[in-house]
This record gives C-alpha cells, structure tokens and sequence, in this order.
C-alpha cells in the first residue's frame, strides 16, 4: 500500500495534513524564506541556495525573489538560461519540469495540484497532483496561470494573463482564458520583433561574436 507521500507523484487521491508529509515539507518552506530574504547583492548565495533547494536546476538560471513555491522547489526541475521575474509561483506538489532558455514574466503560476469536484472529498482535505512539463525556449507572458498536467511544446509564447487549460503545441503563439492557439511562429518574426519594429540581424550577430 501506497504511503501518502508516494501518492503526491501517482496522480492518486491523498492527504496533504499527513504528518511526513508536513514535516518535510516545513522544512523546504524554511530553506524558501532564507532564499527570499537575501539581498539582491548576494547573487552567488542564491545560486548555491537554488541547487540545494531544487530537484536540479542547470547553470546561468536566475530567480528573482520573492519567489514562492510549495516544497521550496525540492519538486522543481530546471534546465539551463532560464529566467524567472518577480513572483514566479511554483505549486510543486509534484514534479514542474522547464526546458533549457525558457523565461517567466512576474506573477506566474504553474500548479500541480487539485482538489475534487465532490465537496464531501473536499471538507476531508483530500488532494491530487498531476505533473507540468514546459519545454525548451518558451516565453510564459506576465500573470498567465499553467494548470495541473498540462504540457507545452517547446518555442511557445504564452499571453499575458492566459489560463492554459489544455496542452500547448511546439511553435504556436497561444493567449486568453481559456488558453489557445492564437498563431504559429512564423517568417515574420524573422523580420520583426515588436509590432513594426525590424529585426538588426547585423547588430545582433556582430554582439554576439563578441561575446
């Protein structure tokens, strides 16, 4: 028989009150409150804080406080270049997985955990969580809210303030409540970057020779 701890990564029905679970969990949440109270000089105790405090988180990520999240992160899996603004809300009941160069606009929310329909399961404080997976270099659009089990492609564009509800293909453009495919990314943004502002593909490749 599944411990409850065990259920929070099996999709099944558990209790979050459970005393291991609590335990642990308070733990991670005071790791969570020293990262936010760093100052912004601190940089390089924030990267160390961050490898300990996540599942994995890759080089050159960069957080910024306050940051909240469930387990503190101990649920969250990073890949590398990624940055996340001011209020990046992980409920990391179970696993958030976020690809390589992928950024947040402040206030987002990725949750992984839901509660049932039937009010009576409700009032006995059950729960259930379903994983996120976001891929490789997406841009998440301030304030927009990633539900539980949802999967996004990689290269996407979330609106500001979108719900996405249902999975997001590779190479779209999604927005609104609910979230949905607005367009794909196209030859045009090859050209432009903001609405008739062009594209200085020469600036931009002598920059980055030099870096």
């Amino acid at each position: 028989m599944s411990t409850m701890k065990e259920k929070m990564h099996t999709g099944e029905l558990y209790l979050p009150g459970d005393n291991e679970i609590v335990e642990r969990q308070t733990k991670c949440l005071d790791c969570l409150y020293e990262f936010n109270m760093t100052r912004p000089t601190e940089f390089e105790k924030r990267q160390a804080m961050l490898k300990e405090m996540f599942a994995e988180i890759g080089e050159n990520c960069y957080i910024e406080p306050p940051f909240h999240s469930n387990w503190g992160g101990s649920h969250v899996h990073f890949g590398k270049n990624i940055y996340a603004n001011f209020n990046l809300t992980c409920v990391d009941d179970t696993h958030i997985y976020v690809g390589d160069y992928t950024m947040f606009g402040p206030n987002v929310t990725i949750t992984t955990a839901g509660h049932p329909i039937l009010p009576e399961l409700r009032e006995k404080i059950y729960q259930y969580n379903a994983a996120v997976r976001i891929g490789r270099n997406c841009w998440i659009g301030a304030g927009a809210v990633i539900l539980p089990g949802i999967t996004i492609g990689d290269n996407v564009v979330v609106g500001a303030g979108s719900i996405v509800t249902k999975d997001l293909p590779s190479n779209v453009v999604a927005v609104g409540n609910p979230c949905r495919v607005l367009r794909e990314v196209n030859e045009h943004d090859r050209e432009y970057y903001f609405r008739d502002r062009k594209i200085d593909w020469n600036t931009i490749e002598s920059q980055s020779a030099s870096l």
